[in-house]
């Protein structure tokens, strides 16, 4: 029925007259957005990593702006949200992994073939176990789906391949692939590590810059409330270039598991005849970081009170491995690119004040890049009243690189926020998407996902493009050889006419949130729902 629906939407989309449609520019040309970018993405603020100077200067710089334009503080310090995080990095020459057929042991290259991921493994671990292949490794109740089912894992190292299958919608596929929502199902079948292997499909980052990285520190919230995965011994991530090792002896070969991973189709779940020994030496230290919130006061007496959020995260990655002899990850599009947004549309609106009958909050977290973190540690101790946050609309990373021609709406299906935004994509002359690419898995690899699972509706709306067009091909280069590389600066090609156009359709959407006198809500055959529902 969703499908149906959303087909009939597209088809009123595409019947609609000119006279229809407003001037997609009125309050916007690009140009101060373009500034805001350029000196969060200059190599003085060395990448913004969480915890560093850089991503203080660069906090300084938001709050000095949010400042001039007028808008209130909204933090627990100010502007300011302090939170405590711990470090955590291997110590690669005292760690290794190893395979094990019968007696052969079979040395695993940090470098070339897997490496150990301190985003799942925290504390140091010996050990040598039996490695079962889960395929997907998803259990997803709702779809009747238990990859899990008949397979003893006690005491086992689980090995998958990152997605799902085909008839698992996206959001709810999404939802299940998180670290969190996997380890509960293998934690209590008794699993005790995990191997991911990228799949070819869906991989953003050839394996060589993912390897070239691989040791930068991760980190966690400070708080054991925030742990997902406690149990986990082991996390380790294989590249597919050489994961035919792991199936050596399986009666299975991975070539075998990419084609059916590649068109999503079911795959095989089987115990291996390789076993895996692992010793893994981490070291941790602690620091603080901080969110930035600030707002601007709705006029309504009793709405006023109710808060639509715009967020971005002003973190990147920092230094790391040089690629063309360039050290510092900039992040201009990831995510200068949004936190530059926040500041102007905050600025306009100040300036050009409208009629506000809720508030709106202007957030920009921390440590995105280690995990959605910042978001996370907000969305649980938020600095308004948890109950008084009515939406989020995220902004990460918009991409501004073809003409703004399609928005790709992550939600679109999901709440009437999403419909929302549909509608005000239409008016504009723009047409409205669904996520073209389940694979990528972007439905949870953003910050609106720490709201949606504290109930909040929310959406991610990004520049978009439809398959088998050139502007595919243009995002897709984009990831290759951009994301998350020193490339990602101010000397990339961007358009301006597009960033001004996806702003107005922010701001736009922000003023409707906030304006419509009724809350968004989750849609009734929404996933998604439940979280409101607690």
């Amino acid at each position: 029925m969703r499908s149906a629906l959303l087909a009939i939407f597209f088809l009123l989309w595409a019947a609609a007259s000119p006279t229809q449609q407003t001037p997609s520019v009125s309050h916007f040309d690009g140009n101060s957005w373009w500034a805001h970018v350029k000196y969060l993405a200059d190599d003085s603020l060395e990448g913004r990593d969480t915890g560093s100077e850089g991503l203080r200067k660069a906090q300084a710089y938001v709050v000095e702006q949010i400042q001039k334009a007028g808008l209130e503080p909204a933090g627990t310090n100010g502007f300011y949200q302090p939170i405590r995080f711990n470090q955590y990095e291997v110590d690669e020459a005292k760690s290794f992994l190893v395979l094990v057929e019968g007696n052969q042991p079979q040395p695993l290259s940090f470098a070339d073939d897997a490496f150990i991921s301190t985003r799942a493994t925290r504390v140091s671990a010996n050990l040598t176990a039996r490695m079962v292949f889960i395929g997907y490794g998803l259990k997803i109740p709702e779809k009747n789906l238990d990859e899990l089912a008949g397979l003893d894992l006690n005491g086992k190292i689980v090995v998958y391949l990152a997605g799902s299958p085909s008839d698992i919608p996206t959001a709810l596929a999404s939802h299940y692939q998180t670290a969190g929502e996997r380890w509960k199902f293998l934690r209590a079948a008794g699993a005790i590590g995990m191997i991911s292997i990228f799949n070819p499909a869906s991989m953003d980052i050839p394996w060589s810059r993912i390897s070239v990285n691989r040791n930068h520190p991760s980190m966690d919230l400070a708080d054991p409330e925030f742990n997902d995965t406690p149990g986990l011994q082991l996390g380790v991530s294989f590249n597919p270039a050489s994961a035919e090792k792991l199936f050596a002896g399986s009666g299975h070969t991975f070539a075998e598991i990419a084609a059916l991973g590649k068109d999503r189709k079911p795959l095989p779940h089987f115990v291996m005849a390789t076993s895996l020994k692992a010793n893994a030496v981490i070291q941790t230290k602690a620091l603080e970081s901080a969110n930035i919130a600030a707002k601007l006061t709705g006029s309504d007496p009793a709405l006023k009170n109710e808060f639509v959020v715009l967020s971005a995260h002003i973190d990147h990655v920092g230094i790391g491995a040089p690629i063309n002899g360039d050290r510092i990850y900039n992040g201009a599009m990831d995510d200068g690119s949004g936190s530059a947004l926040v500041i102007d549309i905050a600025a306009d609106l100040k300036a050009h004040p409208e009629k506000l009958q809720r508030s709106i909050l202007f957030l920009l977290v921390t440590a995105e890049e280690k995990g959605l973190l910042g978001s996370k540690y907000f969305a649980a101790h938020p600095t308004v009243a948890p109950k008084s946050i009515v939406a989020d609309v995220n902004v990460d990373m918009f991409l501004p690189i073809v003409p703004l021609r399609i928005l790709k709406i992550e939600g679109i299906e999901e709440s009437d926020l999403g419909t929302r935004a549909a509608a005000i994509a239409q008016s504009m002359g723009i047409k409205p998407i669904p996520d073209p690419e389940p694979l990528r898995n972007a439905f949870i690899r953003s910050d609106q996902y720490s709201f949606i699972k504290k109930g909040v509706p929310s959406v991610k709306v990004d520049v978009g493009f439809e398959l088998g067009t050139p502007e595919q091909k243009v995002f897709k280069d984009w990831l290759t050889n951009r994301y998350h590389a020193p490339s990602d600066d101010v000397n990339q090609p961007v358009d301006l006419q597009s960033a001004a156009s996806y702003e107005e359709f922010t701001r736009r959407l922000l003023l409707d949130t906030a304006n419509t006198p009724a809350r968004p809500r989750w849609k009734p055959d929404s996933f998604f729902r439940r979280y409101a529902a607690n």
